[in-house]
């Protein structure tokens, strides 16, 4: 179904409110029932009760969001730009192919089947970005070191300006092997990744050390965020061992970089 307009349910609640014509549009099947037993009993009284609620209805949704609007009524829709939905149509057709293209290192086996991955991406092409992220979720706890569904919640992350998490899975994503850093650099759905004073300290790591500005920010203590918490830090580390290894970092560096991740 395509989305509600705000504009068109307000135009309806004034010029049909009477009816409750609005009610219909915005598929309210219990609205449009009630407006109904309303008109007929607005006839009998001759008080023209459904005239005035579809004005006052009319003047709350002029008063709405469109974001507020949308929760209420379009159930995860959202009105885009039509040149912005192609262009990212045309960027996630390319990034579901990516397993053939540069940037992604393709597994030798698939090891177990993940039903999230698929309808994440499919909510994620909805920008029901929320749904997205938990589908993206629960997808790396049966795969955590899947590529793909790290960068992908990254790009969600940064959609939803989640910025520390949208920083950890990029990061992750890379240390996996994702190679492919011009796009890190050019997609559109990382842009709040890129405008943030960290990026250019990230880029220095070759998009692989999460700065330690953003991993100081306060997050979400449940137990099990907690975990992955940790998990992280231990990759962080084993990366910084190895770049220290390879002489990428020097004493300086390396004793900062790893006294913040042990904190």
């Amino acid at each position: 179904m395509a989305p509600r307009n705000r504009l068109v349910a307000a135009l309806f609640a004034f010029i049909g409110g009477t009816i409750g014509l609005h009610k219909f549009y915005l598929r309210d099947s219990g609205g449009s029932v009630m407006y109904i037993f309303l008109m007929f009993f607005s006839l009998v009284s001759l008080i023209p009760i459904t005239l005035i609620l579809g004005f006052f209805d009319g003047i709350k949704m002029l008063g709405m969001s469109d974001e507020e609007f949308d929760r209420k009524y379009n159930r995860g829709f959202i009105q885009r730009n039509p040149q912005i939905e192609r262009r990212r149509a045309e960027q996630l057709r390319r990034f579901e192919t990516a397993d053939t293209q540069k940037g992604f290192v393709k597994p030798p086996t698939r090891i177990r089947n993940n039903p999230f991955k698929a309808s994440g991406m499919a909510k994620y092409k909805d920008f029901d970005l929320e749904n997205a992220i938990e589908d993206f979720k629960e997808g790396l706890k049966i795969e955590p070191n899947d590529i793909a569904l790290n960068f992908n919640i990254a790009c969600a992350y940064s959609l939803t300006e989640k910025k520390r998490l949208a920083y950890e899975h990029l990061a992750r994503a890379v240390q996996l092997g994702f190679t492919d850093f011009e796009r890190i650099q050019t997609h559109d759905d990382l842009a709040y990744v890129r405008i943030q004073p960290e990026f250019e300290a990230f880029k220095q790591s070759q998009f692989r050390i999460v700065p330690q500005s953003i991993m100081s920010e306060p997050r979400a203590t449940s137990f099990e965020e907690k975990a992955e918490e940790e998990e992280f830090k231990l990759e962080q580390l084993k990366k910084l061992e190895s770049l220290y290894e390879r002489g990428m970092l020097n004493d300086v560096d390396y004793k900062r970089e790893k006294q913040r991740l042990i904190k």
